[in-house]
């Protein structure tokens, strides 16, 4: 006896949407599954790994506190994350701290935690693409209380050399969801229905979640991402793995496609950052502040930027520089 395939899928949808099923059933054709049926079949993400990263003197001097989240030694693993450094500046004003150098071969992803002022205010995120080659200037002369962390993004092979571009956005104009307890900011890529502006050359996803003490969430992340949370405070646990205050808890790695989700539990009132995204599986070279395929890169790039062929972030057209929220005629 043959059977119409419409009729079978049919009756699956039937069977599935009953309201007379006590629990998530499992579900064999996802297009067909309701939400909570979908979260039944997604990977479930755990906590691979817990690092700490102490806190020691930063390179502008008296006020001024750092922690390599990530040192950029371990590429193979971190993948498409080369560094991430945890800023923590209260500095009087006063004398220039800072200056002027050039990036190329990667992004800047600088996420303002807390504190911060007119230029760089708390809940604010940039994006800086150096691509082939950038200078930008970071001088503080105003007093300055605030705390951020900056990332060293890898860019793809093809997109290595890419124009160098500049893209902001504040806190009132991230995309955010509220619910029982729960809030969380979407300042790259997608997560739960919704989505940044932020345009990226790697998928790469930034989420800010707060959570009230006993509130619970999964957080949904394409199951192919490398990816991490990094406690800004508080206690949690995240896929059965305690986490506390300045710890780093790296996300197990399933095999294959689709999508996957990490469970977050909060213990006290917390806050965690998640950053997460597409490896692209190729070695890199680094050196100073640059990044390259080859050695031969690095040596050019030096020579580039001696010559005065890398344009200041200022000096960057219109087109390639985006504040989100901000109408331009």
């Amino acid at each position: 006896m043959r059977l119409s395939l419409a009729l079978i899928t049919a009756d699956l949808g039937m069977l599935l949407s009953s309201a007379k099923l006590q629990r998530p059933f499992p579900c064999p054709v996802p297009e067909l599954c309701n939400a909570e049926q979908k979260a039944h079949i997604m990977v479930q993400r755990t906590i691979q790994r817990v690092t700490s990263a102490p806190l020691h003197p930063g390179f502008l001097g008296k006020g001024h506190l750092a922690a390599a989240v990530l040192d950029g030694t371990d590429f193979r693993n971190t993948d498409p994350f080369i560094a991430l450094m945890d800023d923590r500046l209260n500095l009087p004003g006063g004398e220039p701290a800072g200056g002027p150098h050039p990036h190329a071969g990667f992004e800047t992803a600088t996420f303002v935690v807390q504190g911060g002022g007119a230029h760089q205010p708390a809940g604010s995120y940039e994006l800086m693409t150096a691509g082939k080659g950038i200078v930008h200037t970071e001088e503080i002369t105003d007093p300055t209380n605030v705390r951020f962390l900056q990332l060293w993004l890898g860019l793809p092979p093809a997109q290595r050399w890419a124009e160098p571009r500049w893209q902001k956005i504040l806190v009132g104009d991230v995309p955010t969801h509220r619910a029982d307890g729960v809030e969380v900011r979407v300042y790259s890529g997608s997560s739960n229905g919704l989505t940044s502006p932020i345009q990226n050359h790697t998928p790469f996803t930034l989420l800010d979640i707060h959570l009230e003490q006993g509130a619970s969430t999964a957080l949904e992340v394409p199951a192919s991402y490398n990816g991490f949370l990094l406690m800004i405070d508080g206690d949690m646990d995240a896929g059965g793995t305690e986490l506390h205050t300045d710890q780093a808890g790296w996300l197990s790695k399933p095999s294959g496609e689709g999508d996957s989700t990490i469970t977050l539990t909060a213990a006290t009132d917390a806050r965690v950052v998640l950053y997460a995204g597409q490896p692209h599986g190729v070695p890199i070279v680094s050196h100073g502040p640059f990044i390259g395929d080859t050695q031969a890169d690095i040596l050019r790039l030096y020579q580039e930027f001696r010559q005065g062929k890398m344009p200041h972030l200022n000096e960057l057209p219109p087109e390639r520089k985006k504040l989100y929220g901000v109408k331009t005629a």
